[in-house]
């Protein structure tokens, strides 16, 4: 079992563009194929991106170990952000450092008014972010997904999630 690293230990920052060759590096470590750093790669390009809502997180000594970004989407023609792909380093993967970035990532987009965010996640993690199953908000996706994967969750506590169909980033195929 990995050594629990304390979240102090943990520091989260806008991704620069002296990052993006790193990013790339950890999301094709993260996962078990190139597309997630694919979809990444198409994300950049894309005008579903949306600058400061690509979040780094480093060590202590400053290396980058992991990554989250949040690109726009919408439920029908409501705008929402759509999270991920969220990533990090397999040796640091279970030690905090992907709930700092996504805790990091959460607050920026909340900073700059945004209201709300879809997930394609794991059931038992996001919610500790206060994430939600979007079908219980009318929210759907339309592609095949495990109904618990799925999950929303309102920035501003103002402005109900809508309900509807996401629409994802372009990028993302579906």
């Amino acid at each position: 079992m990995s050594e629990q690293i304390p979240a102090a230990q943990w520091h989260t920052r806008t991704e620069t563009p002296a990052d993006v060759p790193t990013v790339r590096e950890i999301t094709l470590a993260a996962f078990p194929t190139a597309e997630e750093a694919e979809i990444l790669d198409g994300l950049r390009r894309d005008p579903a991106w949306i600058d400061g809502l690509s979040i780094v997180v480093t060590d202590e000594s400053g290396r980058v170990v992991g990554h989250g970004v949040a690109t726009r989407g919408f439920v029908d023609d409501s705008p929402v952000l759509g999270l991920g792909p969220v990533s990090v380093l397999p040796q640091f993967q279970n030690r905090g450092a992907g709930s700092a970035v996504n805790r990091a990532l959460l607050e920026a987009a909340r900073q700059i008014g945004e209201p709300h965010v879809v997930v394609l996640g794991h059931a038992d993690y996001y919610p500790r972010f206060g994430f939600e199953r979007a079908s219980t908000h009318g929210i759907t996706v339309p592609f095949d997904a495990p109904d618990d994967a799925v999950m929303a969750m309102t920035l501003d506590e103002g402005k109900p999630l809508p309900p509807g169909v996401m629409h994802y980033a372009a990028p993302f195929g579906v």
